[in-house]
């Protein structure tokens, strides 16, 4: 699961930190889930964001990756939750269109974005991340409320 802490700085965004959340792939998925809510209540504990967004449900081809994929963002939302957090949920569509312009935008599109809307000098590594970063800008660009603003 990739993150990003994006914030505004002036006319622009700036990239505070990403990275990627993983969970051990041999271990069963309850195992994963606290994996995921563990690492996620670590970078929120040390970071300290003040909303989180995240990428809404897709419906992908294969309906086991797709359950499997919705019991990790359930955790994310979880963890949200227990830091009372606002949680921005926005379509992949939504977010490519944000960040690229358009909606159908490829994964390499979007990380290229990310790294110049970031002024960044190579897109964020592992693309999870770079996704992780979309998401948030998403929610500075298109978002509703004071949080995103």
């Amino acid at each position: 699961m990739g993150y990003g802490l994006v914030a505004r700085a002036g006319g622009g965004f700036t990239l505070e930190e990403c990275g990627v959340l993983r969970a051990d792939a041999d271990t069963s998925l309850p195992e994963r889930l606290v994996q995921i809510h563990r690492g996620l209540q670590e970078v929120l504990e040390r970071l300290r964001p003040t909303c989180v967004a995240v990428e809404d449900v897709f419906h992908g081809r294969n309906a086991r990756t797709a359950a499997v994929l919705g019991h990790a963002r359930g955790a994310i939302l979880l963890t949200a939750a227990l830091f009372e957090m606002e949680v921005a949920e926005y379509p992949p569509a939504t977010i490519k269109k944000a960040v690229v312009g358009n909606g159908n935008a490829a994964k390499d599109q979007v990380a290229f974005m990310v790294q110049k809307h970031l002024g960044l000098a190579s897109p964020p590594e592992p693309a999870d991340a770079a996704d992780g970063c979309a998401a948030a800008l998403c929610h500075l660009m298109v978002g509703v409320g004071p949080l995103a603003r």
